[in-house]
């Protein structure tokens, strides 16, 4: 029996769509053409300038590092660090009366305020958004109130009790261990490789919570 050359054309464009499917299951979730994507989970391996990573969605990677790689440590920190003109990072999801409910803060160090100004949709969880900027009021009354302030806007955050607080500070590569937890941001080359742009590793076993 003949094959005809319209099913021969169907074939091959099955196939191609199939290995266009397999290609990108191989990246992270989240990415999109030409921008970043975040991975969030553990080294398991340290081989040279490239890290190998078990994903929190159970997704095995490989992330090659650069010259140009930030690295930030991440340690516990308390409320009490937290402070008027404090530059601050926050995942948050919406409040009923407007303002927003943390899921996680970070202090970031002086020397990187100013880091990610702004008010935008995050991928924590469905609804989350990120929130950088300067800490203007500060409120303790039935959990925990701040004010923060960016370029072109204001946002009220409440701090449960139970949301996980730290510190981002300056680190490097002497962090990167196998079992350190992660988060990082890489970008995609054309070959389908991660490049690292920004790696938070976690300290003495913290969970980077962002």
């Amino acid at each position: 029996m003949k094959t005809s050359r319209s099913q021969t054309v169907r074939h091959a464009l099955l196939l191609s769509g199939l290995l266009s499917a397999l290609l990108s299951a191989a990246v992270p979730a989240h990415a999109e053409d030409g921008k970043p994507t975040r991975v969030r989970g553990a080294i398991t391996a340290v081989e040279g300038d490239a890290l190998k990573i078990h994903s929190n969605r159970g997704e095995d990677f490989q992330v090659v590092l650069t010259p140009d790689t930030q690295i930030r440590g991440v340690t516990l920190a308390q409320v009490s660090e937290i402070k008027p003109g404090s530059y601050i990072g926050s995942a948050a999801v919406p409040l009923p009366d407007g303002s927003l409910k943390a899921l996680e803060v970070h202090v970031f160090p002086p020397e990187m305020a100013g880091t990610g100004d702004g008010h935008r949709a995050f991928d924590l969880t469905p609804e989350s958004t990120m929130t950088n900027g300067s800490v203007g009021d500060l409120v303790a009354s039935n959990g925990r109130t701040i004010t923060v302030n960016y370029k072109g806007g204001q946002k009220k955050i409440v701090i449960p009790d139970d949301v996980p607080i730290v510190n981002l500070v300056p680190g490097d590569r002497g962090l990167l261990k196998p079992g350190v937890k992660v988060v990082l941001q890489a970008q995609k080359g054309s070959d389908n490789t991660l490049t690292a742009l920004s790696i938070s590793a976690g300290e003495n076993g913290v969970a980077p919570p962002m």
